[in-house]
């Protein structure tokens, strides 16, 4: 059996789902720029961006959002009390009772596709074909909503016991899914979009038979039980506020979604793009440190261990930073040179991409706050609160719906709709900051955080590397018309190299104002896990439970 009692650190688990993660988001690069080039931004790609959008905010916002907040600090705290055989009767029981409830949604899904459409996208019912096709696709991919939440459940337990790698690296199969059906399924549909309805069907498949093998692996996979459970009622009393606390991202998203639906063609997919280039560090590093943070802290609160909770949390905010704030003045400066290169080829053309790259920048403006929401957010649900954090949602989404009114209303009559979507990007990050900010403040008034004496002065340096970082590449950009009629490895070898250059100003620039490598490093390393059935052996063989 494997030796299970070394040290592993936070870090090291992060990277390992970063890198999991990072897999799979080269892939979807991939996936979108071959959706970008065989489709372009019309309506048909509109409706298909909407359909797909409502089963993953429901997995987000349920599965994902608030049933892992819920779930895994009660797991992690039959870990530490309970026997073997309830934890097993727990996960069980959890199983059946989410498969059951699935079923329920799913079928009313399909059965009120219309509906569903009409309330996700009204600004389709001006055009009936676009409508009837949306939901068309509905009907393919809502059962995506049942494969998925039972791989996030799947995802949540390996989680909970150290096991990062596969439920990161488990998106990938929707990638090649996607790919697969683009490719190779498009040419052969009166209506191309439809084969991408019919990816998603199949990947929530794969993705469910990907991880099913490593619950068997470790004991664990879930035989479904129904009836009364203490801890399923727990997790579903923990959940039901979660499900709007956990998820103020993806609503205020889903908003944008709905109003861009009464904008200019293209809008919706201008905000799908833009999206998912400010998806890409929150989905490598803001996932993957809230994904390893949740069961430590978890642990720590159940241990009453107010050091380790307070230290977790420190290290996170400051990693987090290291990585948010640079990426934030990049994705700024650099949007048009970025999506030049990944997209603008066959139907997505130039102005495609200056449309995409004005909301890319809005939303990237809020990337820091959406990166820390996911620190301060596990900083409640380890604690088993969830509803602090349901009325800070709230609030924010209030603040959201106030922003959306004073910006983008008087946009839409004043210019008569034109780039409004940018407005719905900037309402959207400006909320976040909002969110944020209230999360932080409550949790340092109940004392769960104390900032480190050092957080300030490396916040200082931090905003100074990434200052100069964005003058320098402010300074050398090549015009925006050039980037044009470069051929494509052109395009890529000068974002390459001006990325490059960025992060050497940028390490340069922290280096002189104090921010040595060495300590550096202590920032990263200061915070150790060695507990033995915490986060080690995350890639080896398991140590099964209760031993």
């Amino acid at each position: 059996m494997a030796n299970t009692s070394r040290p592993v650190s936070l870090l090291r688990s992060t990277a390992l789902i970063g890198s999991m993660t990072m897999i799979s988001r080269v892939l979807g690069f991939v996936r979108d720029m071959l959706l970008a080039r065989v489709f372009g931004a019309s309506p048909a790609t509109d409706a298909f961006f909407v359909v797909f959008k409502i089963p993953n905010f429901l997995r987000r916002l349920f599965a994902e959002g608030a049933f892992q907040q819920a779930f895994v600090p009660v797991l992690s705290e039959y870990r530490e009390k309970q026997t073997a055989e309830e934890l097993k009767d727990f996960i069980d029981h959890m199983f059946g009772t989410l498969a059951a409830v699935l079923i329920v949604v799913v079928g009313l899904g399909i059965a009120g596709a219309p509906l569903v459409i009409l309330v996700f996208a009204p600004g389709f019912s001006s055009d009936p074909a676009q409508h009837e096709l949306a939901v068309h696709m509905l009907w393919i991919t809502f059962p995506y909503l049942f494969f998925i939440s039972l791989t996030a459940f799947a995802g949540s337990t390996l989680n909970a016991f150290g096991r990062f790698a596969m439920p990161a690296l488990s998106p990938i199969w929707l990638n090649i899914a996607m790919i697969a059906a683009t490719v190779l399924a498009a040419p052969y549909f009166a209506e191309p979009v439809m084969a991408l309805a019919w990816g998603v069907f199949f990947a929530g498949m794969l993705q469910l038979g990907f991880l099913l093998p490593f619950l068997a692996r470790m004991g664990l996979l879930p035989r479904p039980r129904f009836g009364h459970h203490a801890g399923v009622r727990k997790t579903i009393r923990l959940m039901i506020p979660a499900i709007f606390g956990a998820s103020v991202t993806q609503v205020n998203l889903l908003v944008d979604t709905i109003l861009a639906s009464m904008l200019m063609a293209g809008s919706v997919s201008w905000l799908y793009y833009s999206d998912r280039l400010v998806e890409l560090p929150l989905g490598v590093f803001g996932v993957a440190i809230s994904t390893v943070i949740l069961p430590k802290l978890s642990r720590a609160f159940t241990r009453t261990d107010h050091g380790d909770f307070n230290g977790t949390l420190n290290w996170a905010i400051k990693f987090t930073l290291l990585l948010g704030l640079p990426m934030c003045a990049g994705l700024v400066v650099l949007a048009q040179p970025m999506l030049s290169s990944l997209f603008e080829y066959g139907s997505f053309n130039a102005f495609d991409t200056h449309m995409v790259a004005l909301a890319m920048s809005a939303y990237a403006l809020g990337l820091p706050a959406f990166l820390l929401i996911k620190i301060f957010a596990p900083g409640f649900y380890a604690q088993q609160d969830t509803k602090t954090p349901v009325k800070i949602g709230m609030v924010a989404v209030g603040a959201n719906l106030v922003f959306k009114a004073i910006i983008v209303l008087p946009w839409i009559f004043l210019l008569g709709g034109y780039a409004a979507h940018v407005g719905l990007a900037l309402t959207t990050a400006m909320a976040a900051w909002v969110n944020l900010g209230l999360l932080a403040f409550f949790l340092k008034r109940r004392g769960s955080w104390r900032p480190d004496p050092a957080l300030w002065r490396f916040i200082r340096q931090l905003l100074a590397a990434t200052l100069m970082m964005s003058a320098v590449l402010l300074w050398v950009l090549p015009p925006e018309a050039a980037w044009a009629h470069w051929p494509a490895w052109h395009r890529f070898a000068m974002l390459l190299l001006l990325i490059s250059g960025g992060a050497l100003v940028f390490a340069l620039t922290g280096w002189l104002t104090g921010l040595h490598p060495r300590l550096l490093l202590k920032h990263l390393r200061s915070t150790q896990d060695f507990a033995p059935r915490d986060l080690s052996a995350v890639d080896e063989e398991h140590t099964p439970p209760g031993r």
